[in-house]
């Protein structure tokens, strides 16, 4: 098994690990750089080109694709599904994924719940856009924000209209959501892999810190999540396309919120945390999805290719 983990840095912990659960099945496995790739195409040829050699058609890929290089590494994620390359997750999900507000429009229409939000342009008047969300408190967020950054709590209207105007001001994409008090600063991943929640870890934030992001200074624990949670987990994985992803859920007074699912989860806090080899799920759900595609038949394997969107 041949097995390409596209990643920027190979001493990241989620690299290493997903590296050593591979090769510990004795497969080849080598970390990409996928800034370093180029594509080429032609009529009825598709090539990746790495370090100015063409790379041999792996069996499946890995990708783990930072936030602020989405639409290249979604570009060569693409080229390899095109080569009829099992990827762990989609170009089209980590798509969804990485479009906070496309990401709340799906889980609405499939009936998930989450956090009141409200998105306006900046020609909207601030006093419309406090009205519609309910009022302070409330949490501002930029839509390219990522690991707690460009999050802000405002807790009363003044400051939340001063927060709105200056961020419209520069022309900002913005979601107003409504803050959930009873939360007391902590969420809840779940790892979900292939269709399984695979581990769960409980995420504090920071003393005086509504944010509970682990960059941020949050800890984390290990959670047991109750059949509201699981099910809630498993449903946001499953409208976003998802084979592998963590979910993000804010605990509330109505039940589990999703706040967004990550397509690229970091594996360090949840596997310490828990104690689980998320890495080896992976290669798990790798090698089963290796196996059942080489038994297609060749038409049906086009068909899908054919079903890849642009």
């Amino acid at each position: 098994m041949r097995v390409y983990i596209l990643s920027r840095n190979k001493n990241l912990y989620s690299t290493k690990r997903l590296v050593e659960a591979g090769e510990q099945r004795g497969w080849e496995i080598r970390v990409i750089d996928y800034l370093k790739c180029t594509i080429e195409i032609f009529k009825g040829e598709l090539h990746i080109n790495y370090l100015g050699e063409q790379l041999p058609v792996p069996d499946a890929i890995i990708p783990r694709i930072g936030a602020s290089r989405t639409f290249f590494g979604t570009a060569m994620v693409r080229q390899f599904e095109m080569m009829d390359v099992f990827t762990v997750t989609g170009s089209l999900a980590i798509k969804r994924s990485r479009d906070k507000l496309r990401s709340l429009q799906i889980f609405s229409k499939h009936g998930i719940d989450m956090p009141k939000t409200v998105f306006a342009s900046n020609k909207s008047s601030s006093k419309d856009v406090l009205a519609l969300s309910g009022g302070a408190p409330l949490v501002l967020k930029i839509l390219e924000g990522t690991q707690g950054v460009g999050v802000v709590l405002v807790d009363s209207d003044k400051a939340a209209k001063s927060v709105l105007d200056a961020f419209y001001g520069m022309n900002v994409n913005l979601l107003v959501q409504e803050f959930i008090k009873e939360a007391g600063g902590a969420d809840i991943r779940a790892l979900v892999v292939d269709g399984e929640v695979v581990g769960a870890m409980k995420r504090q934030g920071a003393e005086g810190d509504f944010r509970s992001n682990l960059h941020q200074g949050g800890t984390a624990t290990s959670y047991k999540l109750n059949r509201k949670e699981k099910s809630t987990a498993l449903a946001a994985a499953k409208a976003m396309g998802l084979g592998v992803c963590g979910v993000d859920m804010i605990p509330s007074s109505r039940g589990p919120l999703v706040m967004e699912v990550n397509s690229s989860p970091g594996l360090e806090g949840i596997e310490k945390s828990t104690g689980i080899d998320i890495a080896g799920k992976i290669m798990d759900y790798i090698d089963k999805n290796v196996i059942k595609k080489t038994n297609e038949s060749p038409k049906k394997r086009r068909l899908k290719k054919d079903n890849i969107g642009a």
